[in-house]
């Protein structure tokens, strides 16, 4: 079988995303920014140009690494947060939240150090990831930010797919469509 792919021109870069099925009626195109330092570069700088006023920066480990890194390297190496997937020996302690992204096949946790929490408290917390779709993610990233007593001051990410760019709440560089078994675009 072909390998589909769907077309995009995202923060001044051309790229061909591969179209994969999430189930028997539904498909994705498949963005990855891993590997891409000019397609994240360009990302993180077209987000900086709309973020709003903030204090630190979080995203999801894994896919919103390198572009939470690039945003604050590009904003003066500015420390942000990573809500990881499991606890490390090296923090301090951990509070969770349940997260089940649309990518993921069973649920997931996401874990914040209480020292982060710490820093995060009473500071304004722009949420930042690569792909909304569901919003499950950044649901979890928000509770995990309004638990540690930090101030969720927008939402943005890379690409809007599917119903997530209805939301007035998220700031997106481009619209993703869903795909129906037939590798047509839906919406």
């Amino acid at each position: 079988m072909e390998q589909k792919y769907y077309h995009m021109n995202i923060a001044g870069c051309e790229r061909d995303l591969p179209i994969c099925p999430l189930n028997e009626n539904l498909k994705i195109a498949g963005f990855v920014i891993f590997g891409d330092p000019e397609l994240t570069t360009a990302c993180a700088q077209a987000l900086l140009d709309r973020a709003p006023a903030y204090d630190y920066l979080i995203s999801a480990e894994a896919k919103g690494i390198p572009l939470v890194h690039e945003m604050a390297r590009l904003a003066g190496n500015q420390k942000y947060f990573l809500a990881r997937k499991a606890p490390k020996l090296y923090m301090t302690g951990v509070f969770d939240v349940k997260v089940r992204s649309i990518t993921t096949a069973k649920e997931q946790h996401l874990y914040l150090d209480k020292a982060d929490a710490e820093i995060m408290r009473g500071k304004k917390i722009l949420v930042v990831d690569d792909v909304v779709s569901t919003g499950e993610s950044l649901r979890a990233l928000e509770q995990l930010v309004e638990e540690a007593g930090g101030i969720i001051c927008g939402r943005m990410t890379i690409l809007a797919e599917g119903d997530a760019q209805g939301r007035d709440d998220l700031i997106y560089l481009e619209p993703l469509p869903l795909f129906d078994r037939n590798d047509n675009p839906i919406g």
